[in-house]
C-alpha cells in the first residue's frame, strides 16, 4: 500500500509519519520515505530545490527539478517496494505539486498534470491531508529554526497552497482524507491508524 502525507509548513506530518511508521512496523514491512529526496541522486535535488540561493529559480525550474527527483524516487524506491508487498509511507507526492506550483506559484495545472501523466506510474491509494491555519503552522516551523526556501515565502503564498489542497480533497474524496492538524498529536494518529487498517483488511479479504 502507498500512503502519502500532505499539508502546509508546521502541520506535524513529519510526527504522524514516525507514529505510524513504528506501530505499523511491528506487522508490516514498512518503506519511510520522502520528496523531494528518497534516494541519493534525489537528495541533492532536494538540497538544490530547498536552498535559499542569491539567483532566483524559475518556477519552471522548480518544478523540472521536483520531477526529475521525483522520476528517480518512483522507480527507485516505490515502485519496488510496493512490487514486493511493502507498505510505501511517502512524505509528500503528487499533490505537493499542485498544491505548491499550481496553488502557491499560480503555474499552469496542466504543465503539471502532463508531468505526472508521463512520468508517474502510481499514485497513493491514501493521502492524508493535514489540515490548519496557515498562520499556526508558519509559527511551529519558525520554531524549528532556520526557514528553508518555501519556509521563506509569505502567508499568501501559503494559503494559495491551502485552497489547492482544499480543492484536490474535494476533487478526490475516496483518496485524500482531511485530518484538523490543530488536534494532538495521539489523535491525530489514531484516525490515521483506524483507516489503515481498513483498507489493509479490505484490500486482503
Amino acid at each position: 500500500m502507498f500512503i502519502s502525507f500532505e499539508g502546509t509548513e508546521g502541520v506535524g506530518k513529519s510526527t504522524l509519519i514516525a507514529t505510524l511508521h513504528q506501530i505499523l512496523s511491528q506487522r508490516y514491512a514498512v518503506v519511510l520515505t520522502r520528496e523531494p529526496g528518497g534516494t541519493p541522486l534525489a537528495e541533492k535535488i532536494r538540497e538544490i530545490l530547498l536552498q535559499p540561493n542569491q539567483e532566483k529559480m524559475s518556477d519552471s525550474t522548480e518544478l523540472l527539478l521536483i520531477y526529475a527527483a521525483r522520476a528517480q524516487h518512483v522507480e527507485q524506491v516505490i515502485l519496488p517496494a510496493l512490487q514486493q508487498n511493502k507498505i510505501v509511507l511517502c512524505d509528500r507526492f503528487v499533490d505537493a505539486s499542485i498544491a505548491y506550483q499550481y496553488g502557491g506559484r499560480g503555474m499552469d495545472r496542466e504543465k503539471i498534470d502532463i508531468l505526472t501523466q508521463n512520468f508517474v506510474k502510481q499514485l497513493p491509494e491514501i493521502t492524508f491531508w493535514l489540515d490548519a491555519p496557515v498562520a499556526l503552522g508558519m509559527q511551529r516551523a519558525q520554531k524549528r529554526g532556520e526557514l528553508d526556501r518555501f519556509e521563506q515565502e509569505k502567508l499568501e503564498f501559503f494559503n494559495g497552497v491551502r485552497v489547492a489542497y482544499q480543492e484536490l480533497a474535494e476533487q478526490e474524496p475516496d483518496r485524500i482524507v482531511r485530518i484538523d492538524a490543530t488536534q494532538r498529536p495521539e489523535e491525530i494518529a489514531a484516525q490515521a491508524l483506524e483507516l489503515i487498517e481498513q483498507r489493509l483488511k479490505h484490500k486482503n479479504s
